[in-house]
């Protein structure tokens, strides 16, 4: 396959109603990437949910489209988690509500709790549809951390597989490297030079990271750096929903516990509210 990063998408099968575009979305982002489908379902094999799903793909067969139908048993977080790891899955869709109950959060959704088990990266869908809307605007964390370098690199590759026309890369600034208590023209004075100095410094390092993306998936692309200053991940996600973005790519989160729930931080902020469609990079 001429596609060396995502060679298999899973999605999540649950007959909602949201079940034919969720797998729109899915085989349009196999052919995109051109690599084959595996569609997951927890529950039992019925010759009226295949011939649903073969019916909903019928006409994306005929473009091409390869697809297998895996049927699981068990709790659904762990039977998709294995699926994942045991059909060497790169990538799983999956539909996810915009925001949960407070239980349901807290007691974690299916598909947030395998957004932070899954060993692979996840897409999660909040406005998925049967038409094929373009991914126009993506907005992409380019925080200082490790993994940030291929994060960027992959959301421009999937920016350049979707033919999306603008990439804003948004680092986001602890307000506490302000430091500064604005009570007077000094201070004032003070705090808006570290505010154009921490600019000045976030632009040059994210215009290293972009200059490691190879040129074909810069081309066409508006490319925007915008630093904002805030709470990680409750900065970006607010951003993200402010200007309307189709798709936000985020770093993959560190082992979550009950308790970061309860007291939320970078991804869970996101987790918490999905701002848009968020794509989260392993």
């Amino acid at each position: 396959m001429k596609n060396n990063k995502f060679k298999r998408i899973g999605v999540g099968v649950a007959f909602s109603p949201s079940l034919r575009a969720n797998l729109f979305e899915a085989a349009r982002l196999a052919l995109a990437f051109d690599c084959s489908l595996v569609l997951i379902h927890v529950g039992n094999e019925e010759k009226a949910k295949i011939k649903t799903l073969n019916g909903f793909l019928a006409s994306f067969k005929k473009n091409g489209l390869k697809y297998e139908l895996i049927f699981l048993a068990g709790a659904p977080v762990d039977a998709v988690i294995s699926a994942v790891m045991n059909n060497e899955i790169d990538l799983i869709v999956l539909g996810a509500l915009k925001k949960e109950s407070f239980f349901k959060y807290y007691l974690g959704s299916i598909a947030r709790q395998i957004t932070r088990k899954a060993s692979c990266s996840v897409m999660l869908l909040t406005s998925s549809s049967i038409k094929d809307l373009p991914y126009n605007h993506i907005v992409v964390n380019g925080l200082e951390d490790p993994k940030t370098k291929e994060t960027i690199k992959d959301a421009f590759y999937f920016g350049s597989r979707l033919k999306s026309s603008k990439i804003t890369i948004v680092e986001e600034v602890d307000q506490n490297e302000i430091n500064i208590n604005v009570d007077d023209d000094e201070s004032l004075r003070k705090s808006t030079i570290i505010r154009d100095r921490l600019r000045r410094r976030e632009k040059q390092r994210v215009k290293k990271l972009i200059g490691r993306v190879p040129p074909k998936n810069l081309e066409n692309m508006s490319v925007k750096s915008q630093p904002i200053f805030g709470k990680r991940g409750y900065s970006i996600g607010h951003y993200a929903q402010v200007v309307g973005a189709d798709l936000l790519v985020m770093n993959s989160p560190s082992k979550s516990s009950f308790w970061d729930r309860i007291f939320p931080h970078d991804i869970e902020y996101i987790l918490s509210d999905l701002p848009t469609n968020v794509l989260i990079i392993r």
